[in-house]
């Protein structure tokens, strides 16, 4: 992916790394490398690393696969531009969802227009993703592919009490949930303490109980 750096440097083209040193590289020691020596391979290998599963996260938050692009851009340009403030000690994974975060809230502030609907823009494109995610949030057991083939209602049931959720039990839901972080982490990316988090996904659970209460979800 080509990361543009307008404004701050003529553009870094993010390379796709071969076979080297820098696959066995922390997350933590390339970012502090890419700090010290503003080496774009470096930056390069953390985007390589990062560029699926944040980018997921994004276009689940957002529901807009081109919005979350926007905003995958403006997370790594912040990264670049703010590299100095991590500090050692750290995790890396954490910090760029604080990162990504708050730049998809900036986002949806600047564009509300894209708003109502989003997420059930998302619900289409990644209906069966979301249904297994929520069904095993619900309680459900493990589940095969064929488990998660739900039916278009049952996926637009699950997609909208998602949507239906206050934005603070929604942002927990999906740290934790889609994007599989620990309790602390997702209590770092919002700077709400752990028991914050633990409240809200209780809460969530019970709402999203009570709204799907009339929907047959996988057993």
């Amino acid at each position: 992916m080509r990361i543009d750096m307008s404004g701050t440097m003529e553009q870094l083209r993010v390379p796709a790394c071969s076979p080297g040193p820098l696959v066995s590289w922390s997350d933590e020691k390339l970012l502090l490398s890419y700090r010290a020596e503003r080496d774009g391979g470096v930056f390069g290998e953390l985007v390589r690393r990062y560029e699926k599963e944040l980018f997921g996260y994004l276009r689940h938050y957002l529901g807009n696969a081109e919005m979350a692009e926007d905003v995958f851009q403006q997370t790594f340009l912040q990264v670049h531009l703010k590299c100095d403030q991590f500090e050692p000690g750290r995790k890396v994974r954490p910090w760029l969802y604080t990162v990504a975060t708050n730049q998809a809230i900036d986002y949806r502030r600047r564009n509300r227009r894209h708003r109502i609907g989003s997420l059930n823009r998302a619900a289409q494109n990644n209906a069966e993703e979301e249904a297994g995610a929520l069904a095993e949030l619900l309680g459900g057991a493990e589940s095969g592919p064929a488990d998660n083939a739900q039916s278009a209602e049952q996926n637009d049931a699950l997609r909208r009490a998602v949507d239906a959720l206050a934005e603070p039990s929604r942002q927990v839901v999906m740290l934790v949930y889609f994007q599989g972080l620990k309790y602390r982490d997702a209590a770092q990316v919002l700077s709400i303490p752990v028991g914050t988090v633990k409240s809200r996904l209780h809460a969530a659970m019970l709402k999203l109980t009570e709204s799907l209460s009339h929907v047959a979800l996988p057993k």
